[in-house]
């Protein structure tokens, strides 16, 4: 059993490695992790969560680093949080985006956490809200999460982030697929990196173009920026930070960020229930009540909606 008070009290005091292990705790569901939320929920709430995605290639690894880079030159304590692909043998982290961020290693205002998907096709992990809570709650100022690049499935960075940067790359036909994606609804800060290469201009124009038509925005409201950057040499960095900065004053004086924040929350109550829900479902398997809902459907005396009411009234007591 792990001593939650003494934990949480070294990794406010900036430990890493109780910071570890309490997402650690998160990513294994352990038993004490209400412990462990329970203890952190009146010290959480601080950060800035900006989420980065794109597809694969467009150097969201790069520009996050360069990022923090530009977040530690103001002093500020930042946190990254990178979503890979699972392994297939281990269940862990892929990619290991810690590699890229080797700059940053040393440094003790910086803390860097590959996390793996588990399968998830979100981009993120499942217990990706509950890490963001433990760096949050750990003191620190600015959480970057990365997300792993699956393409059609990385809108839901924008429920998970206060401010959600797409970064796109020319040549690489990402305006069309921006399209397809849906990304285009949930970016608040544009990101062409790479600017140097052929095409970079072009790309941001299609990328202004296709924001224009989809737009329905009344007066005040945000209206996306598109930064071109070269993140390998630091350039435009500072602009991204500028739009980031900018988006997080339209959001506080509008009212935005406490909505986000709140519909955050409700969320990941949602999932919490619904897994629980599952795994009483799950646990199901073989019991006699799904078995006789299961013959009465085939023999045609039952439909499955049906079947499914009386099986949710009886897991949830209201039969």
């Amino acid at each position: 059993m792990v001593d939650v008070p003494t934990l949480v009290e070294q990794a406010r005091a900036g430990r890493p490695r109780a910071v570890a292990r309490l997402i650690s705790l998160v990513e294994g569901a352990s038993p004490q992790l209400r412990e462990v939320m329970a203890a952190l929920a009146p010290l959480a709430g601080n950060a800035y969560v900006v989420g980065l995605t794109g597809s694969p290639g467009v150097g969201k690894s790069t520009s996050t680093s360069a990022l923090v880079s530009a977040y530690r030159r103001q002093g500020k304590r930042v946190a990254v949080l990178a979503v890979d692909p699972s392994s297939p043998f281990s269940g862990g982290a892929l990619l290991g985006d810690r590699v890229r961020m080797s700059d940053h290693a040393s440094d003790p205002g910086v803390y860097i956490r590959s996390m793996a998907t588990r399968g998830h096709l979100g981009g993120l992990a499942w217990s990706a809200p509950q890490a963001i809570r433990v760096l949050d709650a750990a003191g620190c100022d600015v959480i970057l999460v990365e997300t792993v690049g699956v393409g059609q499935s990385e809108v839901e960075i924008a429920s998970q982030a206060d401010t959600s940067v797409v970064l796109l790359a020319p040549g690489m036909g990402d305006g069309i697929q921006a399209a397809k994606a849906g990304i285009l609804e949930i970016g608040d800060v544009y990101v062409v990196n790479k600017a140097d290469r052929d095409g970079a201009d072009a790309t941001a124009r299609e990328l202004n173009h296709m924001l224009g038509l989809g737009e329905s925005r009344g007066p005040g409201d945000w209206r996306p920026p598109i930064v071109k950057t070269v993140a390998a040499r630091g350039e435009g960095i500072d602009e991204v930070v500028e739009a980031l900065e900018k988006h997080r004053a339209w959001m506080e004086e509008h009212g935005v960020l406490a909505e986000r924040r709140a519909a955050r929350a409700a969320h990941e109550v949602e999932t919490i229930a619904v897994t629980r829900l599952r795994e009483r479902i799950g646990d199901l398997h073989g019991d006699r009540r799904l078995g006789a809902l299961a013959e009465r459907i085939v023999a045609g005396r039952l439909d499955p909606y049906t079947a499914a009411d009386e099986l949710v009234a009886g897991l949830t007591g209201e039969a």
